[in-house]
């Protein structure tokens, strides 16, 4: 890392899903939560599950292939076309967090979990997590936070997918 840019040296697992692609999933988002830019790649073209789910952490690099062409998938290339800071995040407060998610234009969203589950659930899968670790209810939770396309759940993992910004992405006059 060098003055607010990460760069990768290795490709990021997300192709192959489980653990490796929540850790990465969870590194992109802790780098979006401090606003760093990160210069990375997937260790796949096609992944295992819908990448508009995280069109709001930094999108992959663009590479050049070997023959001069462009690299990357149509994929990527609307990942980076759809990009920008602040299109889903989350904000706590005492006992209940708010999740702001525009990812998708036509169906902004805001959600305030208040549910001892729910909000329980989302702040124990900040950190990547096996889902048989977790009890009855939370994983109950974990399937609508799933459904409301707030967490990631691939092969048998889950991680949160909204950063908590620490810095406003719009004019606090705004709100």
């Amino acid at each position: 890392m060098t003055g607010g840019k990460v760069v990768v040296d290795e490709p990021l697992p997300l192709g192959t899903g489980g653990r490796g692609a929540a850790d990465a999933v969870r590194f992109l988002r802790d780098c979006q939560s401090r606003a760093l830019t990160v210069d990375w790649v997937p260790d796949r073209d096609a992944l295992p599950f819908d990448t508009g789910l995280l069109h709001h952490l930094p999108p992959p690099a663009h590479r050049p292939t070997p023959t001069g062409g462009s690299g990357g998938t149509d994929e990527a290339a609307a990942w980076r076309s759809r990009y920008a800071y602040g299109l889903f995040y989350h904000r706590r407060g005492p006992d209940f967090v708010t999740v702001m998610d525009r990812r998708d234009p036509s169906a902004s969203a805001r959600f305030t979990l208040d549910h001892p589950a729910l909000l329980g659930a989302f702040l124990a899968v900040q950190e990547p997590t096996a889902l048989d670790e977790l009890d009855t209810t939370r994983r109950e939770a974990v399937s609508l936070l799933a459904d409301e396309r707030l967490v990631l759940v691939t092969r048998g993992w889950v991680v949160a997918l909204p950063p908590r910004l620490s810095r406003w992405p719009v004019p606090c006059t705004s709100v």
